[in-house]
């Protein structure tokens, strides 16, 4: 999808222009705040979202048919992010103004100033309403994801070709499942959720997901989890604002976006080691092999699914970091369970 990023960057000055217009007119339907992750620890609180306008969107099942899966598609992508939104964010006693950016993206790495606020189990974002900014609810509440004990481990995986089956080598291919499928209609690979819910002790430990969609099919993958019966956790997604950065890193940026939010975990959570699953057809052992080098004694083990022939190449790099025992390249979820009965002590 690297022409869809290319394209997205190069018209976001357009888009930008076109929804300061709207608003500067009267013309912006209902906000909507969408919140993605809100995570906590002893010292800080990281939460992210957008505004967009609100869209009505039916809810996903197995019976529609690609039409309806398209048109779905169509809204999701159409629906218009709305820059230079205020949001106000209630943490204990404290309001905190966010800004969204050019894509309608609000973000904030808070640290916590006092005890009512590391204290906070829950949160508030309200839309700051004025001439042309109208919302659809008064505020939203979500609670804070903190990690107050020790876990035997987290796991941190990829989705796509990891947990759903989504071609990602294929452009075509790919476009299609993404256009024509639902969360209820796109499949996941066999044994995942089996796989999952035995590293996890059934959903209890950390979970983490990791993957270079974009924010949009934010929605269709958390269904999709629950609708698979997936252990449910924070999902964090590629960013695609305008910039030389991201705009020159497409292709080879998959990488640098996943080792930089992988990393941020670990540094949110230094208390937890990990397991770290992904697939061979894109840069996953890659990426693993760097984060392994870069916490070391953070990674208990790492499954790799092969997608395609095998790269004895790419085997080797990452075999080395870790003990024979620790790695496992596998070809379907029944090897991964086999192995993390026998090697992991579960």
């Amino acid at each position: 999808m690297k022409q869809f990023y290319v394209l997205r960057g190069l018209t976001w000055p357009f888009r930008y222009l076109f929804s300061l217009l709207k608003r500067k007119l009267g013309k912006l339907d209902v906000l909507r705040i969408e919140v993605f992750v809100v995570l906590g620890n002893d010292t800080h609180l990281f939460v992210k979202g957008r505004v967009v306008e609100a869209y009505k969107q039916s809810r996903p099942s197995d019976k529609q048919n690609v039409f309806h899966n398209i048109l779905a598609t169509l809204r999701r992508y159409a629906g218009s992010s709305v820059p230079d939104a205020k949001i106000e964010l209630s943490l204990g006693d404290r309001k905190i103004i966010l800004i969204t950016d050019e894509e309608g993206i609000f973000e904030r790495y808070h640290k916590i100033g006092n005890e009512k606020e590391k204290m906070a189990n829950t949160v508030q974002f309200s839309l700051v309403e004025e001439e042309g900014l109208k919302a659809e609810k008064s505020f939203i509440e979500k609670s804070v994801l903190r990690f107050q004990k020790t876990f035997p481990r987290a796991i941190i995986s990829d989705i796509d070709d990891t947990i759903i089956i989504s071609k990602a080598t294929n452009i075509q291919e790919k476009f299609w499942l993404s256009v024509s499928k639902n969360a209820y209609t796109r499949r996941p690979f066999p044994g995942v959720s089996g796989f999952y819910r035995l590293l996890s002790s059934n959903g209890d430990y950390p979970v983490f997901y990791v993957s270079s969609s974009d924010w949009n099919l934010f929605d269709l993958i958390k269904d999709f989890m629950n609708y698979r019966n997936i252990p449910r956790g924070p999902i964090l997604l590629k960013d695609h604002h305008m910039s030389l950065r991201n705009i020159w890193k497409s292709g080879g940026g998959s990488h640098v976006h996943k080792v930089d939010k992988i990393s941020f975990l670990m540094n949110f959570y230094p208390k937890l080691n990990f397991v770290l699953i992904g697939d061979s057809g894109q840069h996953d052992p890659e990426i693993y092999a760097e984060v392994i080098q870069k916490f070391p004694g953070r990674v208990e083990a790492v499954y790799i699914r092969q997608v395609g022939a095998v790269d004895e190449s790419r085997e080797e790099e990452l075999n080395a970091l870790l003990p024979a025992n620790k790695i496992a390249w596998v070809q379907n979820s029944t090897e991964a369970i086999e192995h993390a009965k026998q090697h992991l002590g579960l």
